[in-house]
C-alpha cells in the first residue's frame, strides 16, 4: 500500500511546487504596492572617529548593543592566517580594568545573545541587556576597545589557540568539514585575500606569537575603525551621551 501511495505523494508535490511560483505571481499582482522596510536611525561621528548609530524601539525596557570593527581575515596575510578569529576570543578574556571573563560580567547584568563572530570583512561583538544595565555594557565595550593591551599574556594566548584549534578540528571531522577550504583555494588565486578560510591554517595558528596578536589589536581596533549601534529602549540624545562619555577618551588607531 505505501508503495502505491509514494509516486502519487511524489507527483502531488512536484505539481504543487509548479503551481505556487505562479500563485505567487498573481498574489503580487493583485497588491502592486511595493513592500517597503521602515526602520528609522542617527547616525553620528564622534571626534575620535567612531561611528555612533541609534534606533529607538520603545516595545520592550531592552537594548541591543553590536559593534562591528572593519577588520576581518582578508587583512590577514599567507602564513599568518586565522588572526582575525583568533583575536575575536581574545577579546572575551578580560580587558585592563577588568582582567576576567567578559561573559561572566555581562550575565550578572542580565545580558543575552551575547557573543561575537568573525568574517572575511568584519568582526562584530553583540549582547542584548536590559535597560539599566545599558552603562555597563557601553564602559566593558569601551575598555575591551582602548584598553585591552595589558590584559593580554601567553597564558590567555595559549588557551584561546586551543580553543580556536578545537573549534577547527570539530568542524573539519564532520562530513564536507574541508568543502569549504577546497572551494577558497580553487576559487580564488593562491594568495588572495578570500582564498583561505576564516578560521585560518592550524600551522599558522600554532605560530601566532603575542606580539603578532598584540599588533593585530594596534592595527585594526581603533575607534575610528568601528560602527556601535544601539537599538531598543532608548532614545538618541541619551545614547549618544552614555556612549561620548565611554568611548570619547578611546584614541582612533590607524586610518
Amino acid at each position: 500500500m505505501t508503495a502505491s501511495i509514494l509516486p502519487r505523494l511524489r507527483h502531488g508535490i512536484a505539481g504543487l511546487a509548479g503551481v505556487l511560483p505562479a500563485l505567487w505571481f498573481l498574489a503580487r499582482a493583485a497588491d502592486p504596492a511595493p513592500l517597503t522596510l521602515d526602520i528609522p536611525f542617527t547616525r553620528t561621528v564622534l571626534k575620535n572617529g567612531l561611528t555612533l548609530i541609534v534606533h529607538e524601539d520603545r516595545k520592550a525596557p531592552i537594548v541591543a548593543v553590536n559593534i562591528w570593527y572593519h577588520v576581518g581575515s582578508k587583512n590577514e596575510r599567507p602564513g599568518r592566517t586565522g588572526f582575525a578569529h583568533l583575536f575575536e576570543h581574545l577579546m572575551f578574556n578580560g580587558s585592563e580594568h577588568f582582567n576576567d571573563d567578559y561573559f561572566k560580567l555581562l550575565r550578572t547584568g542580565g545580558a543575552t545573545t551575547l557573543n561575537g563572530t568573525t568574517d572575511w570583512d568584519r568582526t562584530n561583538y553583540f549582547q542584548d541587556v536590559p535597560t539599566s544595565a545599558l552603562d555597563l555594557v557601553l564602559w566593558a565595550e569601551a575598555d575591551r576597545m582602548g584598553w585591552l593591551l595589558g590584559a593580554i599574556d601567553q597564558a590567555k594566548l595559549d588557551e584561546q589557540r586551543g580553543v580556536v584549534l578545537n573549534e577547527k578540528r570539530q568542524g573539519e571531522n564532520q562530513p564536507y568539514g574541508k568543502v569549504l577550504r577546497t572551494l577558497l583555494e580553487g576559487l580564488f588565486p593562491a594568495g588572495h585575500p578570500y582564498s583561505w578560510e576564516v578560521i585560518g591554517l592550524e600551522a599558522d595558528l600554532r605560530a601566532a606569537t603575542l606580539d603578532d596578536v598584540k599588533q593585530w589589536f594596534r592595527d585594526y581596533y581603533g575607534a575610528a575603525n568601528a560602527v556601535i549601534c544601539v537599538a531598543g529602549d532608548i532614545d538618541a540624545a541619551t545614547a549618544l551621551a552614555k556612549v561620548e562619555r565611554y568611548f570619547g577618551a578611546v584614541p582612533p588607531g590607524p586610518p
